[in-house]
This record gives C-alpha cells, sequence and structure tokens, in this order.
C-alpha cells in the first residue's frame, strides 16, 4: 500500500516562502501524477498544482507565478515551493499520488493526511 506523508507546513508571514514535501512509500508500481490540493478555511478543496510523470505541469490561475511544483521520481517525492505567500493561501495543503498499476490496467489514487500553511497578514 502507498503511503503518502507531507511535510514542511507551517505559520509565516504575508509575502514569505514556504517549501512543502510530499514522500511517497510502499510504492509497488509507477506513481503517474503527483498533484498538492489545498482546503481553506469554508472552501471547497481545490487542485493546486500536479505534475505527471512526463513532466506536464498545471497549475491553479490563484498560485501561477508562485508556486512551483516538482518531482523527484527516483525517490517518489514531490514538492511545492511557495513564494510570495498571501493569507488567502493559508489552507490544510494534501498531496495526492497516482500509481498505476499496468499489470491490471488502472490506476489507484492516494492521499496524504495533510500539512497545514497559515500565513499570517
Amino acid at each position: 500500500q502507498v503511503q503518502l506523508v507531507e511535510s514542511g507546513g507551517g505559520l509565516v508571514q504575508s509575502g514569505g516562502s514556504l517549501r512543502l514535501s510530499c514522500a511517497a512509500s510502499g510504492v509497488t508500481f509507477s506513481i503517474d501524477t503527483m498533484a498538492w490540493y489545498r482546503q481553506a478555511p469554508g472552501k471547497q478543496r481545490e487542485l493546486v498544482a500536479s505534475t505527471n510523470s512526463g513532466g506536464t505541469i498545471n497549475y491553479a490561475d490563484s498560485v501561477k507565478g508562485r508556486f512551483t511544483i516538482s518531482r523527484d521520481n527516483a525517490k517518489n517525492t514531490v514538492y511545492l515551493q511557495m513564494n510570495s505567500l498571501k493569507p488567502e493561501d493559508t489552507a490544510v495543503y494534501y498531496c495526492k499520488a497516482d500509481e498505476w498499476n499496468y499489470r491490471k490496467g488502472y490506476g489507484m489514487d492516494y492521499w496524504g493526511k495533510g500539512t497545514l500553511v497559515t500565513v499570517s497578514s
């Protein structure tokens, strides 16, 4: 079973930076997409950024130019560098990974438990 562990959350001042990490363990097959989601108080969970094994990257419009997603495929780890943080970035950030089981022909999503990012104004 794949397990995802996020780290790097914390309290920062507006305009500051933070780097989140998510490490996947127990991977039997290849990880395709790894992504970061977030859920702010009173809001729905939303996709922040994603990257697949082919290098395709997507960002939410609200974080373009400020956040950067990257991954180390050999370590099955994904990162989210967050710069110029704003109070509206305050949320629990969740890591998601899709393990592609080529033997069965389908993938399975796994979620981390989340790490809290709080940006003070």
